[in-house]
């Protein structure tokens, strides 16, 4: 993430004195002073890029990754406004991989929210979380259920 910098441009400006109206004097024309005017222009930055890779559960036949971008595309706020993507959002899928473009400010963050709410609302998020694999990616990642076998072995045993 690059911080913008601000650049400042000094622009000189000529300002004329007011004439007084009832002084006659000899003196040729208004008098000029130099003004100094301080303009600040900041550089736009960068977009940031941002992956959510869906490899595991579109492998499994689990997730549809074109659902999800819709669901991405019709969600995701602009100006508090969802479903307004112009040009601060860009979304794309390439094969099982989400790419979202965005100018900042935009978090990362937010895109873990929206895809909790994605696997939440097709009732797969018992069997999917998101992990941060990356400083720009997440992946879904199936949970690690390893129940004791030797907990299992007892209750029969009895």
């Amino acid at each position: 993430l690059q911080i913008p910098r601000t650049v400042y441009r000094i622009v000189i400006m000529p300002a004329v004195a007011k004439a007084k109206v009832g002084n006659t004097s000899a003196k040729k024309g208004p008098k000029r002073k130099l003004k100094k005017k301080v303009v600040k222009t900041a550089k736009k930055p960068a977009p940031v890029v941002f992956t959510i890779d869906c490899t595991n559960p579109v492998n499994d036949g689990i997730l549809d990754p074109s659902s999800f971008e819709k669901f991405l595309h019709d969600k995701v706020k602009v100006n508090g406004k969802p479903g307004v993507v112009d040009n601060a959002v860009k979304i794309r899928r390439n094969g099982s991989k989400i790419i979202v473009t965005a100018r900042p400010p935009f978090s990362k963050r937010y895109l873990k929210y929206l895809t909790k709410k994605f696997l939440k609302k097709n009732q797969i998020r018992d069997w999917l979380r998101v992990v941060a694999s990356d400083k720009t990616t997440y992946e879904l990642r199936y949970f690690d259920i390893h129940e004791d076998d030797e907990d299992d072995d007892d209750e029969n045993d009895e």
